[in-house]
């Protein structure tokens, strides 16, 4: 019998027909930072007053001077309240004079906004000020959790029908809510589009990264979480000049629907993983879409090889409990989820507080993107040289220690805090690549979506939280640091507990993954190869 890998071998496992569905699948990811860009790009305390245009129907000749005293009180150190005004009356000019006004209450008729960094935000659109600035943190959570339900939701999906269709549904449901989130004229339909917005990302990334890797043999498996990445951070670089020049996080947020316009017209295009189909019994499709991918390799494709396909029987109906039966396999499991959780906990409490950080915001939003680029570049090259384990455990400790430093740098060292934030970006980023790539190659094809599903929810809990624990910097600056940094720091030591699978075939079953399929023969003359050169 012929397993999926020694086809792939055949038929070319990186050919002119993998490269075009990595780059179909990879490149709608250029979006994804934009997703954030509202929450963001934002001045969350605003220099502003309230709108008390109501006395200039009394005497429209007011100079603003004269409008602020009569109708805004002052704070304790002179200046003219930002959340508070004078009751309005309908008294004559004369009488508001004479008599003053005494009764205050909060904004009636919205704020007047000054000295801005940006056009427009949610938080100016919306007046997230004063008693609704706690909904800015809201927004956040919201826009999180709903991340992590796409993720959820969408792994179970692909496992019964298919990574096609898991791919092509939320891909049509993040373009359509990009759209309408910059349409909302309120704060209550925005949250919802956003909602909507984050749980089609959610589902799309980590389904496009199965497909696509299902398909690429074991010689750059790795570039099916890599090409991902690098795709988001180039995104990036791109979102940090946008917002530069726009200012306008409406006008932003359609830019960004733009691409996945054309996103979602050649989606439809893109073909099955054949590895599930012949996971599902599904063997006369299954061939039909290697013969194709073959002839577009311009591979030659035995039909003896073809007649001896060996079809996987594994149960469909263990579901992620498949892993738990195995005390192997749930070690493994949990060892890669918690570190998943981890590390993304420390990039969004980071990356979430990055105005604070010191440098101007567009700068450290460019440094982010920037310097992800090599860190995923890196990544696609050192996984293979290296391998998996060396490099989770060397890149989470690393980026641990890096984020942990910040500690011992004093809040107006700007360079320097910036430097470590995003030195501990830099290696946090490529430890979340090697992440995704383990969570793959410990999962059997028959549960692999689902574990890797619930390996990124477990990431995007990281995310969710990460606002939260920020909240606790009212009590010491330092405590979301110290906590994000001592998790990822433990996981990353918990690295010992993984096998190798590196140059290792996709586990078909419970049983090869427990056993961690040996080397292709292949596979070891690449190693072999590699080590003459």
């Amino acid at each position: 019998m012929t397993d999926f890998g020694e086809i792939l071998k055949s038929i070319g496992d990186f050919g002119l027909f993998q490269k075009l569905i990595l780059i179909a699948l990879s490149s709608p990811n250029f979006t994804q930072s934009f997703m954030l860009a509202s929450l963001l790009f934002i001045q969350p305390d605003p220099e502003r007053r309230c709108n008390t245009d109501w006395i200039l129907r009394t005497a429209p000749n007011l100079s603003r001077e004269e409008q602020l005293n009569l109708t805004l009180p002052r704070e304790e150190d002179g200046t003219f309240s930002r959340c508070q005004m004078f009751v309005p009356v309908d008294w004559d000019i004369a009488t508001i004079r004479e008599s003053g006004l005494n009764d205050t209450t909060g904004c009636l008729s919205g704020w007047v906004y000054g000295n801005m960094l940006y056009e427009a935000t949610i938080v100016t659109d919306f007046d997230l000020v004063c008693s609704q600035s706690a909904l800015v943190g809201v927004i956040q959570s919201v826009f999180l959790t709903s991340v992590l339900l796409g993720s959820f939701m969408f792994g179970p999906l692909a496992e019964s029908f298919g990574r096609k269709r898991a791919n092509q549904i939320p891909l049509v449901i993040l373009f359509v809510f990009t759209v309408t989130t910059a349409l909302c004229p309120n704060v209550y339909l925005y949250m919802a589009s956003l909602c909507l917005m984050g749980f089609g990302g959610g589902g799309f990334r980590v389904n496009s990264i199965i497909l696509s890797t299902e398909w690429i043999g074991v010689s750059k498996r790795s570039w099916g979480v890599c090409m991902t990445q690098l795709f988001a951070s180039v995104g990036q670089c791109f979102l940090a000049g946008t917002i530069f020049f726009i200012r306008d996080w409406r006008l932003a947020q359609l830019i960004s629907a733009a691409p996945l316009a054309l996103v979602v017209v050649y989606i439809w295009f893109v073909p099955e993983s054949a590895r599930w189909l012949l996971s599902r019994g599904r063997t006369e499709e299954a061939k039909q879409l290697i013969v194709k991918a073959a002839a577009i390799n311009k591979q030659p494709v035995p039909h003896s090889l073809l007649d001896k396909i060996d079809v996987n029987n594994t149960p469909k109906n263990g579901g992620i409990k498949l892993i738990f039966r195995s005390r192997r396999l749930t070690r493994y499991f949990l060892t890669v989820t918690l570190a998943w959780f981890c590390v993304n906990l420390s990039i969004y409490c980071l990356y979430l507080d990055m105005g604070s950080l010191g440098f101007s915001i567009f700068v450290t939003q460019l440094l982010f993107g920037a310097f992800e680029i090599p860190a995923n570049l890196l990544s696609m090259w050192l996984l293979e040289v290296f391998g998996r384990k060396i490099l989770f455990m060397s890149t989470i400790v690393t980026g641990g220690l890096s984020s942990m430093l910040i500690l011992a740098v004093f809040q107006d060292h700007a360079i320097a805090v910036t430097a470590l934030a995003v030195a501990a970006r830099f290696f946090l980023t490529w430890a979340g690549s090697v992440t995704f790539v383990y969570m793959q190659e410990v999962s059997p094809t028959s549960i692999r979506q689902t574990a890797t599903a619930l390996g990124s929810m477990s990431g995007r809990t990281g995310g969710l939280v990460a606002p939260l624990l920020n909240m606790l910097a009212v009590y010491h600056w330092a405590i979301p640091i110290a906590v994000s940094s001592s998790l990822t720091l433990v996981s990353g030591a918990l690295g010992v507990l993984l096998p190798e699978t590196r140059r290792k075939e996709l586990p078909e079953t419970v049983e090869d993954a427990e056993n961690n399929r040996i080397e292709t023969p292949a596979a070891s003359f690449q190693c072999i190869e590699s080590s003459m050169l």
